[in-house]
């Protein structure tokens, strides 16, 4: 992502959640300035973001120091109770891809025991600089770069969880299709994929129009691709 010139500020209320627990997770008043100034300078490479780390490399001086960020992810029942708490909701999913994080789904997953925000415990470190305090000034500068991603992108932050995008979709697919068979059980095999394929392409093209809708009304254009 590109540097931010003019501050760490975030527009979304998850990604300001996230912040707030790198500035919990931070040990020192100095480190968090520090690695401020080297994300919005432009020190961190590329982000390679995975189910449960984050791995990138900070430039200061003539050094580059690997950096490597690790969160807790959900176990398999907290996965499962996730899925079942999008799909309880029309709109989530759309919600969900268009780059909004409902505030109702964060506080439902809460109550159910699943907790998607982490807080600044959380949120390991490890640097090649081999600082004593961890996050150093350089884990925090990718700390706050991954804020910045997760501000434009909140399955982001699903994905530290353990959930990447695309097992989401199957899980939730998976969902609908099993719904199908247990309202049609009588239905020939030919005849239950072909209803099944029909409800799919029903439930994407739901998903698709409220994504549209949802663009037109903000005035801007709808982003789509990873829905086809």
């Amino acid at each position: 992502m590109p540097a931010r010139r003019g501050g760490v500020r975030v527009g979304s209320w998850w990604a300001k959640a996230w912040l707030r627990a790198v500035e919990e997770a931070a040990y020192a008043e100095a480190d968090l300035r520090a690695g401020r100034t080297l994300a919005r300078a432009g020190s961190v490479g590329a982000l390679t973001v995975g189910p449960g780390a984050v791995v990138a490399a900070v430039i200061e001086g003539d050094d580059a120091w690997p950096v490597q960020v690790t969160v807790p992810r959900l176990p398999r029942e907290a996965v499962a109770t996730f899925v079942e708490l999008v799909a309880a909701e029309a709109g989530r999913i759309a919600e969900l891809l268009a780059g909004d994080l409902p505030h109702s789904l964060v506080e439902h997953a809460d109550e159910a025991g699943v907790e998607l925000l982490p807080y600044g415990g959380e949120l390991a470190t490890e640097c090649g600089c081999q600082a004593w305090a961890q996050p150093c000034r350089h884990a925090v500068a990718v700390l706050t770069q991954v804020g910045w991603l997760v501000d434009g992108d909140p399955l982001v932050l699903v994905l530290l969880r353990g959930l990447p995008r695309e097992d989401l979709l199957s899980a939730l697919h998976a969902r609908d299709s099993q719904r199908v068979r247990e309202r049609e059980p009588d239905l020939p095999p030919d005849e239950a994929a072909d209803l099944d394929a029909a409800y799919d392409a029903a439930v994407r093209a739901a998903r698709l129009l409220e994504v549209v809708a949802r663009a037109e009304a903000e005035g801007h254009d709808a982003d789509i691709d990873h829905l086809l």
